[in-house]
């Protein structure tokens, strides 16, 4: 048991559950790809949790910062638009007009009201042509529970802390022998 407790963390590494699980940076759903170019979404809820990221679940409703960052340089010198809608409604909540961010990084704090769904539109204007891209994420998610990796490494710990219990404790190994014994 203790040999498949620990074959099974070993095959779950931890440092994958980063921005919702995603093993390589390709999968990571905080990036956007905007035609050929990438920007990464983060929201920060200083107030509430310092400097923990979120990218695709806001866990409270109240003041978010938005943190758009550039990936790459490319887009320094394009002009950017942002925008956060709720949905399904599509209501504009936010909206930030075309401009340039020659650091590659645009941040502004929103005070969410609701809970709900949202989208970050990330649009690039470039010679009169448009491309729009977005980025779904949620706002007052805590209340949806722990999520299934969670779960996975809380049974993982509890069948370790059982076996090595069961091998520490004459008397419960006694027991679960003889009520194994009954059912075979």
């Amino acid at each position: 048991m203790l040999a498949l407790s620990l074959l099974v963390s070993a095959v779950i590494p931890v440092s994958s559950w980063a921005h919702g699980g995603a093993s390589g940076v390709d999968l990571d759903a905080c990036r956007i790809p905007v035609g050929p170019h990438w920007v990464h979404f983060t929201a920060y809820q200083p107030q509430l949790t310092g400097t923990t990221e979120y990218c695709d679940a806001i866990p409270e409703v109240g003041s978010a910062t938005l943190v758009f960052d550039y990936e790459g340089k490319a887009l320094r010198n394009m002009t950017v638009e942002f925008e956060i809608t709720k949905e399904p409604q599509g209501t504009r909540v936010f909206y930030k007009e075309p401009s340039t961010y020659p650091t590659g990084t645009a941040n502004t704090t929103i005070n969410f009201t609701e809970p709900g769904k949202y989208l970050a539109h990330v649009t690039l204007v470039n010679e009169g042509q448009k491309v729009d891209a977005h980025v779904p994420f949620s706002v007052g998610a805590s209340a949806s529970g722990p999520s299934t990796s969670t779960y996975l490494v809380i049974a993982v710990i509890l069948i370790a802390a059982g076996y090595i219990f069961y091998l520490s404790n004459a008397s419960f190994k006694g027991a679960v022998d003889r009520m194994l014994k009954k059912t075979s």
